[in-house]
This record gives structure tokens, sequence and C-alpha cells, in this order.
């Protein structure tokens, strides 16, 4: 219990205050002696009248917010129509307040407005804290959103994510769980009959602002048909590392035009600085050729857009890009202010135009629900009741009892629950575990996964995980094929995931400072790479993982 009240302040455990007290009422504990005497908890083992599976009041999870009658202004239209803008001029003009942004590369942004006009603000994200003397203002990822603090302004960008399949409950949660006077929300219009709904309940009072495209966007009626006919300013869309390549050397090739590349594996770092060196006149990079990671986090100077195709692999099965998707990807060509104030958007073959055409005409569907799951202190209540510490198969069993209204549904943890099946093993705690489970890691890149299982089973044999135990510094070289690349940026997110772990627990992972030198070494290698390389078709065996030490098998 002692450890729980350490962690009751922390921004990723919001403890459940009303839970705890209904549940404390059941079962006749006075809260005084719940936290003085842990010893306590054991007596939950004998409650069976209180469903803690019943999630159908989220609101009332956040009783600091609930103190609260918060002014909430909607502030919605389609990209590049300044909502946004809006929203952090309130901001930036409040005496404390905080940004939520689904990106690190928006809280950047955000942070770095932010002090440019003297308003002292902190970053804060997973992996980072930079924090400013004196400031009363941070900009944050909407995951590390603090709702214990009192802000006299708030903003939560992009909210149209509540309706993620993975992420959608951090920003449910910043949604309901932010205490603050002024509660500014940005983002589609399709969000705001959800929105509405769910904050019927908390008693706020809601006005939302409707705002018009800056800038002209014109969808061209006649395709690309060749990549010979790429200009200046373009920007190709594609949703695979593999056609990212294949596309930029077929320009380079057929146009001479150099070609910046975004995606979503690059670091951070490196998507930044391949959007400025496309920004930039005067870098000779003339096009851009990415994912769907442009859609958000990124201010990019494009004169037309070109999808290369409609359809994505989003994990699970290939599928057409849905209304929200193209009109998201389509909206960043034309900025108001910049260098093409007006866009256009076509696509790279004449049968994908009607698609495109009819999506761009069309509202977004609707959201219908938002994202929830349960904190940790809610597992650990359900945990005790059952009296074990395996965080798998009670994860799996709250998450198929869980009672929700319908404005809600779960979250997918299929990512938490590989990661639980894997910590389960190993002698840590419930808290320890949890942690783990939510932590940056792709259980499906077998280097990220090989990271995550060798820090976990270091730090539970002697709670404290060296980096050097598992990786050598100085051995990082440029990559010399496109296997290489993979590789490198699976090393980066392992270096990541040392850097966030070193954060919630210090000092069992100390070699922060190292860590954050080698990200920023793989950074340059991966730039370097993109600066020169040959295009080659990927290989299909795997080359070896000679950077991490031991490597075992995930069998």
């Amino acid at each position: 219990m002692a450890a729980l009240l350490r962690r009751r302040n922390s921004p990723s455990a919001v403890l459940h205050d009303t839970i705890l007290l209904t549940v404390l009422s059941k079962l006749k504990i006075s809260p005084p002696y719940l936290w003085h005497n842990s010893r306590c908890l054991g007596n939950f083992s004998s409650s069976t009248d209180f469903d803690l599976t019943d999630l159908t009041r989220p609101h009332m999870w956040y009783p600091n917010a609930r103190r609260k009658k918060r002014n909430v202004f909607l502030h919605v239209g389609p990209t590049n129509s300044g909502k946004t803008h809006n929203a952090l001029k309130q901001l930036e003009s409040s005496s404390s307040g905080i940004y939520c942004g689904p990106l690190r590369l928006l809280a950047w942004e955000v942070a770095r407005r932010l002090n440019k006009a003297n308003v002292p603000c902190n970053l804060i994200t997973g992996q980072e804290r930079e924090e400013i003397d004196g400031a009363k203002h941070s900009s944050v990822t909407v995951e590390m959103a603090d709702l214990t603090t009192n802000y006299q302004c708030a903003v939560i960008d992009e909210i149209q994510m509540v309706g993620c399949r993975t992420r959608g409950f951090s920003f449910t949660r910043a949604l309901l769980g932010i205490a603050s006077d002024e509660l500014h929300v940005c983002g589609d219009p399709a969000a705001v009959p959800l929105i509405q709904k769910i904050l019927e309940a908390t008693g706020d009072a809601v006005e939302v602002r409707y705002y018009e495209r800056l800038s002209p966007l014109v969808p061209v009626k006649v395709p690309l048909g060749s990549f010979s006919n790429i200009r200046t300013g373009d920007c190709v869309v594609a949703f695979s590392r593999y056609n990212i390549y294949k596309i930029k050397r077929q320009i380079e090739n057929e146009r001479l035009l150099p070609c910046s590349v975004v995606y979503g594996s690059l670091p951070p770092e490196t998507r930044t600085k391949q959007a400025t060196m496309f920004n930039d006149e005067g870098n000779g990079f003339d096009v851009l050729v990415a994912t769907d990671a442009i859609g958000m986090g990124l201010n990019l100077n494009i004169s037309r857009l070109i999808f290369s195709t409609l359809e994505k692999f989003d994990g699970t099965c290939k599928r057409q890009l849905t209304i929200p998707e193209i009109k998201q990807i389509a909206g960043r060509a034309g900025r108001f202010g910049s260098k093409y104030p007006a866009g256009e958007v076509t696509c790279l073959h004449e049968g994908d135009l009607p698609l495109l055409h009819s999506s761009l005409a069309s509202p977004s569907p609707v959201l219908k629900q938002a994202g929830l799951f349960p904190t940790f202190d809610l597992l650990s209540l359900y945990s005790r009741l059952h009296s074990t510490t395996s965080l798998h198969p009670k994860l799996e069993k709250f998450l198929e009892e869980a009672k929700l209204s319908p404005d809600y549904f779960i979250s997918d943890a299929e990512e938490m629950l590989k990661v639980a099946a894997v910590v389960d093993k190993l002698h840590l705690t419930l808290y320890d575990k949890y942690l783990f489970c939510m932590s940056p890691v792709d259980m499906n890149d077998d280097i990220s996964a090989q990271g995550l299982i060798q820090f976990a089973e270091n730090y539970a044999k002697k709670g404290l995980v060296r980096l050097r135990e598992i990786f050598t510094p100085g051995s990082l070289a440029v990559p010399k094929t496109h296997n290489e690349l993979r590789e490198l940026e699976s090393v980066h997110e392992v270096l990541d995931l040392y850097v966030w772990l070193s954060f919630r627990l210090e000092d069992s992972f100390p070699d922060r400072e190292l860590a954050s030198s080698q990200k920023e070494i793989c950074s340059g290698l991966i730039e370097e790479f993109l600066g020169r390389f040959v295009w080659q078709k990927p290989l299909k065996i795997r080359s070896k993982l000679s950077f991490l030490k031991h490597r075992r098998s995930l069998r």
C-alpha cells in the first residue's frame, strides 16, 4: 500500500477514489484505516457483492474534475481550419494550463510555441522531461496528462481519437479527468454528438465552435498516371516501408527529384528532420514520400498530394481507407500562410478517383463510442478479490466481464496481453507487470520484444538493469541494406523503451543518459542512410541481430 500511495500522484496511475470509497463502505472499512494499514486489503477477499467490473459511470473515477464546473469548448473543423490555433491562443493567455496531444511531435511543437511566446512551458512525454523554472504550463502526450493538478485552461487535440481501438481510452481519461476551469477540445466534427453525450453526465457547460478550412483543397479530376509527372512540392502517400522506398527510387530515377521520406517507424527526430528538408527550398529535397504518419504532427508545405493507393494493411487485414482517413491525409495539401496556400489532391490510378472524390465530399461518420480501459488500481482490487498476482488471466477475465454503457467500448488489449503472458512467468509485483504491459513496445517486432523480455528478466532477477548488459555502445553503424535499416529502427525502439522505463523505475534503470545518447546516434545513422541509400528489394531472410547480446527464442 505504501507503494500505491507513492504512485497516487503519478500521471500514469490515477487512483479510483470513488470506487475505493464505495468498496470501503461495502466492507465497512474507513478510508483512514485503509491508508494507514495495508493489511486490511486482505479483507477484500470476503466481499462478493460489489461488482468491480461495472464501468458504466467512468466520469465518477475523477473526483478532482467533478468538483469543478468546467466550461468546455469544442473547436471542430477540417484540417487547416485554425481550430487548434485558436485553442492554443487561449492556452497562451491563461495563468496555468496543459496541452495534451496524440504525438510527441505535437507536444514538442506546442512547447516550443509557448516558450517562444514567453510563456514558460514544460515538455513531458513518455520518454522526455524538460522542466522550465517557474513554468505553470505543460505540453504533454495525452497518456501523460496530470489529473491531480488544477489548471485554468487545458487543450486536448485530435479528440476524435477517443474512438481509436488502442489509444482511445487515454483521450477519454483526459476528457473526463482533467481538472481545468476551461477545457478546449479540438478535432473532427464527427466527434461532437458523442462528446456532448459523454459530458452530459459531468454537468460541464459545453459550447461548440465550428471552423471552415482556411485555404482551398481541390480534388483533381485526372490521376497522376505516372511518376514521370511528379513535380516539386508533391507528396506521394503509400502504406508500407517497402513501397515508400520503391516509389522514392522511381521518382529519383525518372524525374531526378530528391525525395524525403516519412513513416511511422522512423524515430520522431528523423521524421522532423525529413519534413524540414522537404519544407526548406534550399535543401534540394523537392518531393515527399510518406505514409499516413503525415496526417498529424508535422507542418508540411505540400502543393499536391497523391495517393498511390486507397488501401492499407491495418495490422489485421488489407482494407479500404475510411472517409476520415482520406480526409485527414488529403487535408495536408495546401497550408494557410505557406508557399502553397491552395492544395490539390489526386490518385496515382484512375480507378481510385471516385472513392477519393466521394470521400472528400462526404461528412465523416459520427463517432458512436469512446474507449475505456481499467486503471491499475481497479485491476489491483480485482486481483486481490481473486487472490492472484497473475496479470494475464485476470486482465483477460476482467475485460470479458466488464460492463459498459452504450457510449463506451473496451480498448484493444492484444498487445498488453502478449506482454502479460511473458511477465507472468517472472517474479514481479502486479504493479511492475502492469507497468511493463503499458510500455511502448511492439511485440510483433522480434527485436523490440526481445528487448522488453531481457529488461523484465534482469529487473526481476536483480532489481537493476544496466543497458550494457544487452547493448554494446559503439556497435552501431550506417545500415548497408534495408534489412539493416529495419533492425536499426528496432534498436532505436529498444533504447526508447529503456528511457521510458527509466522515468518510471529510475533507480532500477540508471542508464538513461547513455540510452538517450545512443538514440541520437541511431537517428543520425538512419538519416545518413536515407541520404545515400541505393534502392534494392529487401531480402526475405532475417539478418543477424548482433547488437543484442544473449538473444533468446520467443518460444
